[in-house]
């Protein structure tokens, strides 16, 4: 969808971010071409790794089959801790277009994505085919992405985790529960992870987690809806894919009276 064809046609409508504290920008850019306000809501800030162990278990994973990269920060802080000249012959595997962007980006040379951007999508591409006697590494962060894990050894591979990053919890600031409880106009909750949601909503007020139950929320998968709907919310509707630009097109839609 290309969404310079749209003029909002609705008053100024929010957009609530809940990715990770710094990680607003590209999502906050692709609503405001729709016309919308960003406000972010964090319930983690990423903490990258940098230390040998890490990068001695990367350069071992390396010399592998196979590594699979759970997402564009798993991407990011594996290219920092490895040169780029490493990375030329190795067989990478992205959860998502964002995630393999990076990794192209850094020089690395045969990536694959699936075009269903989240779990499934990637277990079904034909490089997750045949793994039996493989050895594949995880490049990701403590918790999340189990169904990979388990489906890797499933199919009969060595699975070894290298988890290069972290996600570290915060509190939401008080500020910014004020700030929500005195939005007003249309307002659309953005979730493209299902921990990141599972850990604001008990942090609100119980006035506010009604509010958002009974306002549009988007998500970027099936089992993401199925989650929100799991925790009450009455309007929810699957984006393309987790892409900021995907969002964003949904939320617009989501936002505008009777679909109009």
């Amino acid at each position: 969808m290309n969404s310079r064809a749209y003029a909002p046609a609705t008053p100024a409508w929010h957009l609530i971010s809940l990715r990770p504290a710094g990680q607003h920008a590209a999502l906050r850019h692709a609503a405001a071409r729709f016309g919308a306000r960003t406000l972010a809501v964090s319930p983690w800030r990423l903490r990258l790794h940098d230390d040998e162990a890490t990068r001695d278990a990367l350069l071992q994973a390396l010399a592998g089959d196979l590594l699979v990269f759970t997402s564009p920060a798993a991407a990011t802080a594996a290219m920092r801790l490895v040169p780029a000249e490493r990375w030329e012959a190795a067989t990478l595997v992205a959860v998502g277009e964002g995630t393999a962007r990076v990794l192209r980006r850094h020089g690395a040379g045969n990536v694959s994505a699936p075009a269903r951007m989240d779990s499934e999508g990637l277990l079904a591409l034909p490089a997750m085919a045949g793994l039996q006697g493989k050895w594949v590494a995880l490049v990701t962060a403590p918790g999340g992405r189990g169904v990979i894990a388990a489906q890797v050894q499933a199919r009969g591979a060595r699975l070894q985790r290298v988890d290069v990053y972290e996600r570290v919890p915060q509190a939401l600031p008080a500020a910014t529960l004020a700030r929500l409880q005195a939005l007003a106009g249309p307002a659309v909750l953005a979730v493209s992870s299902g921990e990141a949601l599972e850990r604001v909503l008990p942090q609100l007020p119980p006035t506010l987690r009604q509010r958002w139950q009974q306002q549009p929320a988007v998500v970027a998968s099936e089992r993401l809806r199925a989650l929100a709907a799991a925790h009450g919310f009455a309007h929810v509707h699957v984006a393309a894919g987790p892409l900021p630009a995907q969002l964003a097109a949904a939320a617009y839609a989501a936002a505008r009276p009777s679909g109009h």
